[in-house]
């Protein structure tokens, strides 16, 4: 559970075009905005490499200081990527109250998938959500959620009702949503195919037979 939170230091700037933008990503510098609570949203700008390592820091909550003045608690609402580079083109962050819950996207990660029951017989484990929304203080939001999928065999599903969370954490995405599998072996389920095709040959065969002879004698 996230109990730190990371630090980033940001310049205020004006609204910018996107010469200026893309300028600004050349300096290294990635631009953003800062919205949410009774302030008027801040166009910020933000060093590439300290927004990264305040992003994946143990924390949910970045504390944002502007132009070197009071630091704000904020989450990362959005964070737009170059698709090809993965690097961070502009980021949103919002503005939280400590003391009340937000809903917060989170990465659902599976675990125990090598020793799992159904693994091991040659089954296929199959991670259908990867992401989950959860509620809780800005300071409580998981870094991740877990799933362990030990004791899944052959056949077996989870959704996300069977999914636990930390206290304070509450999932609110709807419950009744698949989060893992784990199917047959793929070359069973090829070969049982196979063996049911090459059973249906033969019987086609023999109607075609009987068709001619009836044909003949007519």
């Amino acid at each position: 559970m996230s109990t730190n939170s990371s630090s980033l230091a940001v310049d205020s700037r004006e609204a910018q075009s996107s010469r200026e933008a893309r300028r600004a990503r050349r300096a290294g510098r990635v631009p953003g905005v800062i919205y949410g609570g009774s302030d008027a949203p801040q166009p910020i700008v933000a060093d590439a490499r300290e927004l990264r390592n305040a992003i994946a820091g143990s924390g949910a909550v970045i504390d944002v200081v502007i132009d070197g003045g009071a630091s704000q608690p904020v989450v990362v609402k959005d964070a737009h990527r170059h698709p090809v580079r993965g690097e961070i083109l502009h980021v949103d962050l919002l503005r939280v109250d400590l003391k009340q819950k937000i809903q917060q996207p989170v990465p659902l990660e599976l675990t125990d998938v090598e020793e799992s029951a159904g693994n091991k017989k040659g089954g296929v484990v199959e991670h259908v959500l990867r992401e989950v929304t959860v509620e809780a203080l800005p300071t409580d939001i998981p870094e991740s959620v877990s799933v362990s999928v030990l004791e899944l065999e052959i056949g077996d599903t989870l959704t996300l009702a069977d999914v636990q969370v930390p206290s304070g954490v509450t999932i609110v995405d709807d419950a009744e949503q698949l989060v893992v599998s784990v199917s047959a072996p793929r070359l069973v389920v090829e070969s049982a195919a196979d063996e049911a095709a090459e059973g249906d040959a033969p019987a086609e065969a023999a109607d075609g037979e009987s068709g001619d002879e009836d044909g003949a004698g007519e």
